[in-house]
Order: C-alpha cells, then sequence, then structure tokens
C-alpha cells in the first residue's frame, strides 16, 4: 500500500483492503453450508408445513369463546381425519372428534370453524362435501 506522509494515498486503496477482507469473509461463511443441506432444512419445513392445520380468526375465537382447549391426541386425530378427508377427495368437510364438531377446507389445511356438542344438537351442517367421524 502507498503511503504519503503516513497516511493512505486514497479513499480507493483503504476500502478496497477493508472491503474486500470482508467478502472473502462472507464467502467463506456460504461455502461451508452445502447444496444438500440448504435442501433438506427446505423440503423438511414444507412437510412441517403440510402436516400442520391452520386455524381461522374465527375457528379461533369458537375455541376461546367457548373455553375448548383441543390437546395433542385431539389434535393429532383431527389432522388425521383432515388426511382421510384429503385422500378421499374431500374439499370442505365435517371432522367429529369426539363431542367436537370441526369444519375444514382441505386443500388449505384450515380449521373454518369449530363447534361443541351443545350448537351441534340441530345436526344440520351446510356447504361440506364430506365427513369424517373420529
Amino acid at each position: 500500500m502507498n503511503k504519503i506522509n503516513n497516511q493512505f494515498a486514497s479513499i480507493e486503496q483503504i476500502a478496497g483492503q477493508y472491503l474486500s477482507q470482508g467478502a472473502v469473509k462472507k464467502e467463506d461463511a456460504a461455502a461451508d453450508v452445502s447444496f444438500e443441506e440448504i435442501l433438506r432444512q427446505k423440503q423438511s419445513r414444507q412437510v412441517m408445513e403440510q402436516s400442520s392445520l391452520k386455524f381461522s380468526r374465527h375457528a379461533s375465537m369458537r375455541l376461546l369463546d367457548r373455553n375448548i382447549n383441543l390437546t395433542e391426541a385431539m389434535n393429532a386425530r383431527l389432522e388425521n381425519g383432515v388426511r382421510q378427508a384429503g385422500e378421499k377427495g374431500i374439499n370442505e368437510s365435517l371432522v367429529l372428534v369426539d363431542s367436537l364438531a370441526f369444519i375444514v377446507n382441505v386443500p388449505n389445511r384450515t380449521v373454518v370453524t369449530a363447534m361443541d356438542q351443545t350448537e351441534t344438537n340441530s345436526s344440520i351442517f351446510t356447504n361440506i362435501d364430506g365427513a369424517v367421524i373420529i
């Protein structure tokens, strides 16, 4: 590096010295992660997104208003029911789990609404094309 009276000759020289070292460090860090590792991470994230159900705001409010708490076992059974409905080509499904009824948009894996036994006494469900009883 050319110095003039203990100073750098230009801003470009100092910028080039310090910026090029930072760029090399970033490239080295990126090179440590293989394509295979990144692919596996993306695939596992997709599997998790596909396996988990979403609850619409309406369904979440229904569960809160009625103090309905889904256990892990009940949630697993609900997911199983949605999976079975998808295998049969159902788009809008009624899934009955114990004394709870869920209307689920199967392609989006979204619970649209939830009802407990007191609301299901009328036994009339509309806008569904299939039902799964778990």
